[in-house]
């Protein structure tokens, strides 16, 4: 089985903290050349020096806030300038917790615009090059919301459906190139998001932490949270060459917890 991606360039978003770190580690521990996009420039030096480089590859980081999609275009345009992009982690943070019929218009479009807009530019910018090279990757870290709903996320939801559905979409025109689109789904996960997702249910219900995180654990048939880097193995694996014929797709990593096929 060919999982080595020596000699393949990959863009990690989101790739200081939690999935998207552990993406970046796993995809450059395969061979990859990955280049780090964040907001934070010191956390992305830090994440960059932890990046294993044993078949001689190089490493890279970019800072962007994807609170502002012109800049997002202008970092990206500088980046496929000086190096074909391969792999494609599309991977931002989620949108506060809050039920729709709360959100105002501005909180969806905030959403949009850091999410599905921003992963526009970016799968625009890289897909010639993808095409060029007849191999492209593109992964898209969701949530298991694509497939049910999750009470008290009604933007997250409404955004996360959004995105599988242009992602499908992206698949179909994609294909003939050598080139897949998937979604990975991530279910409770020990990362930062999770946490406060946790503390945010705590201080509206005003229950103990450890009372919502227990719920949260019992309603996962394998009885814990997932780690960071278990969902990672997925996202790199959907980026290697054996994945090939692996196109459309929306795979929780959720240790079973999503009612639905």
């Amino acid at each position: 089985m060919d999982i080595q991606l020596k000699g393949k360039n990959a863009l990690v978003c989101g790739s200081t903290q939690g999935i998207g770190k552990a993406t970046a580690l796993e995809l450059a521990s395969l061979g990859a050349s990955v280049t780090l996009l964040a907001r934070d420039e010191s956390k992305l030096k830090a994440t960059l020096a932890e990046l294993p480089a044993t078949d001689g590859q190089k490493h890279f980081f970019a800072v962007a806030d994807f609170s502002s999609p012109e800049q997002v275009k202008s970092v990206i345009e500088k980046i496929i300038s000086q190096r074909d992009i391969h792999i494609l982690i599309n991977n931002t943070g989620g949108p506060p917790a809050g039920q729709a019929i709360d959100a105002s218009p501005e909180n969806f479009l905030s959403a949009i615009n850091a999410h599905l807009i921003c992963s526009q530019i970016l799968v625009q910018a890289c897909v010639p090059a993808m095409k060029k090279n007849n191999y492209g990757r593109i992964v898209n870290v969701i949530s298991t919301s694509v497939k049910i709903p999750i009470k008290g996320l009604g933007v997250s939801n409404t955004v996360r459906g959004a995105m599988a559905s242009w992602s499908k979409t992206l698949s179909l025109e994609l294909a003939p190139f050598g080139i897949t689109v998937n979604n990975v789904l991530p279910g409770s996960t020990k990362t930062g998001r999770i946490e406060s997702l946790i503390q945010s249910r705590a201080q509206k219900s005003g229950r103990p932490e450890d009372q919502i995180r227990q719920e949260m654990i019992d309603e996962i048939p394998a009885g814990r949270m997932a780690e960071a880097s278990e969902v990672a193995a997925a996202i790199a694996f959907l980026s290697t060459p054996a994945a090939g014929y692996i196109n459309g797709v929306s795979l929780p990593v959720d240790g079973g917890r999503t009612g639905s096929i």
